[in-house]
């Protein structure tokens, strides 16, 4: 037998891409923070004086927003006023270094800031150029402002969320803006992938728009196959039964059955085996046109014993099930604990929160972090000026240092929270 020599593990996958994100908020971060979590050097290019908008949203901690530190971990900073020489000397060459550049600000912003796709293109042909907005760089729309919950709402995710007779509601977390922030990562490394080949970089236009459209699952293809629009289903799915939320003796949990075999066992599970016989519950669309009637039968049945009680039974029966946990019980689920699904994320001033590690694990990536640093504003301004700029000598650093000890920023500085 052939004995392979013992290999180091390998570095991860983005190990060696250097990204420049000139993102703020949550779309372009999250996709940011991806990145980063694979390996990729990450460069926040941030407004000087205020930095990133999330940097002053709640909740905070000693003056330090816990949103901007969830989403922007293994990340360095740099404030650069856009409007003068300085900054923009040093902007370019970060970007004759780097690899991707992630914006998501309104079309054509970028443009008048002279970093479009069109004029960095030219001047780097390897950069890939990621662009996220509303509604992309195409459309009717695609000069509007956007935000998660318009986006929600446009896209058809509010008409999909909420009780059957009651009002549309927004999908609790920002879907909109965290799944075109997938959606951008995985067409940057596509993009990566095409400029392996090539050698050249490629522009990828994200509409969050697009994205939630593309997450509406069957309910658009419910549109061309049934004479009724998809709507509201509250707790329960819309095309499966039972499929939902049910009531214990001590509160709620729920219960998946997408098929009659999965039926027949929770039946069983549940010490009445003769609901999977009654003509009404034979069928998947049996079941959910008797929807209601099913659920007074398996809520009568639950109710005799406890949440923790029923999932024991159901998990011994295979019948997928699972408690309905608040935020801080997810923090102390076992599984999740299990999987080191949860990172600790803290700041040069020793604030420390606790959020969602990275949910690819990759068999050769190593060991997986549990702990991370989150930049304070412009704190790697210096070492970025030392790498990246080598014009005579240390002439300009010094010109450089001099600014920054002398101007005030406030007044001049391109106000991006204005353009998006």
């Amino acid at each position: 037998m052939t004995v392979l020599p013992s290999v180091a593990l390998q570095k991860p996958p983005l190990d060696g891409v250097t990204v420049i994100d000139m993102s703020r908020v949550l779309s372009g971060p999250y996709c940011t923070m991806v990145l980063a979590d694979l390996g990729a050097r990450v460069i926040k290019i941030e407004r000087p004086v205020i930095g990133d908008d999330t940097r002053q949203f709640e909740p905070f901690s000693k003056g330090r927003s816990g949103y901007f530190m969830a989403f922007n971990r293994h990340k360095e900073s740099i404030a650069l006023d856009l409007k003068t020489p300085y900054d923009r000397e040093i902007l370019d060459a970060i970007l004759e270094a780097g690899d991707i550049l992630v914006e998501n600000f309104r079309p054509g912003v970028m443009d008048r800031l002279g970093y479009g796709w069109e004029t960095l293109s030219m001047r780097y042909p390897r950069l890939i150029y990621a662009s996220i907005s509303g509604y992309g760089d195409s459309g009717p729309l695609r000069d509007q402002p956007a935000y998660d919950m318009i986006v929600q709402a446009v896209g058809g995710a509010m008409s999909l969320t909420g009780e059957t007779d009651g009002p549309p509601l927004r999908f609790g977390p920002s879907i909109a803006d965290l799944g075109a922030g997938m959606f951008a990562a995985i067409g940057i490394c596509a993009a990566l992938a095409g400029r392996a080949r090539t050698g050249k970089g490629q522009k990828v236009d994200i509409a969050m728009l697009d994205g939630q459209a593309a997450l509406l699952e069957h309910s658009l293809a419910r549109v061309a196959l049934e004479p009724t629009v998809p709507t509201r289903s509250g707790a329960h799915h819309s095309t499966l039964a039972p499929f939902g939320a049910f009531t214990a003796s001590d509160g709620d949990l729920v219960i998946a059955v997408a098929n009659d075999a999965l039926f027949g066992k929770l039946a069983a599970a549940l010490g009445q085996p003769e609901l999977a016989d009654d003509p009404r519950f034979l069928t998947n669309p049996r079941r959910v046109k008797n929807q209601s009637a099913l659920k007074i039968e398996i809520d009568r049945l639950l109710s005799l014993r406890t949440i923790k009680d029923w999932i024991t039974v159901l998990q011994v029966a295979e019948v997928p099930c699972g408690p309905i946990n608040s935020v801080d019980k997810v923090l102390q689920d076992p599984q999740l604990l299990a999987r080191e699904m949860f990172i600790s994320v803290s700041d040069a001033e020793g604030v420390s929160i606790q959020t969602a590690n990275n949910p690819i694990r990759l068999s050769d990536a190593g060991k997986r972090a549990t702990t991370a640093r989150s930049p304070m504003l412009d704190e790697h301004r210096e070492s970025l000026i030392r790498e990246f700029m080598t014009t005579n000598d240390h002439i300009k650093l010094d010109q450089i240092r001099q600014l920054d000890a002398s101007k005030d920023f406030e007044p001049s500085f391109v106000n991006l929270a204005t353009l998006k």
